[in-house]
């Protein structure tokens, strides 16, 4: 394992991982977010497929990279907007489907 590896199996919370990667946060986002931001996160991490065979210093830049894009994802949007899991996917789409067209309730125009 490298020493990035390692470090890595040390961090537990949104900060230690915000503070290890040297991303400035406001901790009124991280209270109301934290598993929202590391989620994204994981997903933007598991959707790059640049870097293998990166060395630990450019997987350490990558990984800031999305853990600062995933922050910044909710400093300008929220959790129920961001459909981060999978509970508000499924919200988003019970929504869509009980979405009726004005023009249905009001019948069609008369002509």
């Amino acid at each position: 394992m490298s020493d990035f590896t390692d470090d890595l199996d040390d961090l537990e919370t949104a900060e230690d991982f915000l503070g290890f990667f040297h991303v400035s946060y406001d901790q009124r986002v991280v209270n109301v977010n934290r598993l929202h931001i590391l989620q994204r996160f994981h997903d933007y991490l598991s959707a790059d497929t640049g870097m293998e065979g990166l060395d630990d210093e450019g997987t350490s830049a990558r990984y800031r990279f999305h853990l600062e894009r995933a922050y910044q994802d909710f400093v300008v949007s929220n959790a129920i907007a961001e459909k981060t899991f999978k509970v508000h996917k499924e919200e988003a789409r019970k929504m869509a489907d009980r979405f009726v067209p004005l023009d249905s309730l009001l019948g069609s125009p008369v002509g």
